[in-house]
């Protein structure tokens, strides 16, 4: 089984792409599926769209990019399936995809955001881009795919407008690489740790007042992984770079996670990712009551939800005070990863998805040519 991935980002650059075809794809090959890597963008041209300014340099490596995409038509009879994670381009509609549906190649489509919401969602690095989004774009994928899989039930749905061949698979984490290190003594003061990026962070800093407030009354510092240059006053703040190598440790290092969210429609879309890192290194974790995070946590016994700024500050306050409460939560938490969203769990599925498509002819009803 050949699988071509048409993806956006570089190989172990970005986390939804990291935690679903990257993750899945040693398993996949175990199971008889060779799966080739082809990104959208380059290392430049991802490293450029993460901070604002070289607008003529973007356009110019967007450009060479869709002409890479363009070319490598050419090459998709060569698979047995093209997987395409969100886009197979960064800007435009979906032409690539329209392409690739002509030549008879079935296509599995994957997406964990709501994509389809990018003319209300507004990157607050990139806004120009949302002047090259076409609106239809993702429907328009759901309906020529052969099979969707969606990351949650409310993606599931808008998917279903479009295509009835759709699978919930929930983002996933490999528990071998994120255990628990059970010798690890608490940390004095008490580490609350949260990891992102710059187009993510601004749902951090809607707890700003929360976590000043809480610095006034309690001991803790506050952990922030991939904003290097973050600051909070009145928090001792230490910020990190997001690195790949260094990830699991650089999370082992909390001793409670945090996920805020405001409730709109682009983050119902979420996947809880952070939730499911958190609770599978052992981690309590509280989070907004948004979107999946209500299915993932059972609020009080495998972590917490904070719906409100009290509530964030009286279950931050309840954890830093009880080094025992945060081991039997964070206990609770590993146990719903490996019975719910561990790696092993969901790939079989995807598999079964691919061996399914390629056994028969695409959702269009169209054979292969």
């Amino acid at each position: 089984m050949r699988i071509l991935a048409l993806v956006p980002y570089p190989y172990d650059r970005a986390p939804g792409q990291r935690f679903r075809i990257e993750q899945w794809a040693p398993l996949l090959e175990e199971l008889g599926a060779t799966v080739t890597f082809e990104a959208f963008r380059c290392k430049e041209l991802h490293s450029l769209l993460c901070k604002p300014g070289n607008t003529r340099r973007k356009a110019y490596l967007a450009y060479k990019a869709l002409m890479r995409r363009l070319l490598l038509l050419k090459q998709v009879r060569n698979f047995d399936l093209v997987y395409i994670y969100t886009e197979a381009a960064l800007i435009g509609p979906a032409l690539i995809e329209t392409l690739i549906s002509r030549k008879g190649v079935p296509v599995v489509f994957d997406f964990d955001d709501a994509i389809f919401l990018h003319f209300t969602y507004i990157s607050p690095v990139n806004r120009y881009l949302r002047l090259l989004k076409f609106p239809g774009k993702t429907g328009t994928i759901c309906g020529l795919a052969s099979h969707v899989i969606a990351g949650n039930s409310y993606l599931a749905n808008y998917a279903n407008r479009f295509n009835k061949n759709v699978t919930i698979v929930p983002s996933t984490v490999d528990i071998n690489s994120y255990t628990i290190e059970n010798s690890r003594p608490p940390s004095d003061p008490p580490v609350i740790g949260w990891t992102g990026s710059f187009s993510t962070v601004q749902y951090l800093d809607n707890l700003k007042e929360v976590l000043q407030q809480l610095a006034n009354r309690e001991r803790f510092k506050l952990r922030v992984v991939g904003v290097p240059d973050y600051r909070m006053e009145g928090v001792e703040v230490e910020a990190l770079p997001w690195n790949s190598a260094t990830e699991v440790a650089d999370l082992r290092a909390i001793d409670i996670g945090i996920m805020p969210l405001t409730d709109d429609e682009w983050t119902r879309g979420k996947c809880g990712l952070k939730a499911l890192q958190y609770m599978a290194l052992g981690i309590p974790t509280v989070c907004s009551p948004v979107g999946v995070n209500p299915r993932i946590i059972r609020d009080h016994e495998n972590g917490l939800l904070a719906g409100s700024d009290d509530q964030w500050i009286d279950h931050l306050t309840l954890l830093l005070r009880s080094p025992e409460l945060r081991v039997r939560m964070g206990k609770a938490g590993r146990a719903t990863i490996e019975s719910s969203y561990s790696m092993s769990i969901h790939a079989p599925t995807v598999h079964e998805i691919f061996k399914s498509v390629i056994g028969s002819s695409n959702g269009n009803g169209k054979k292969p040519m």
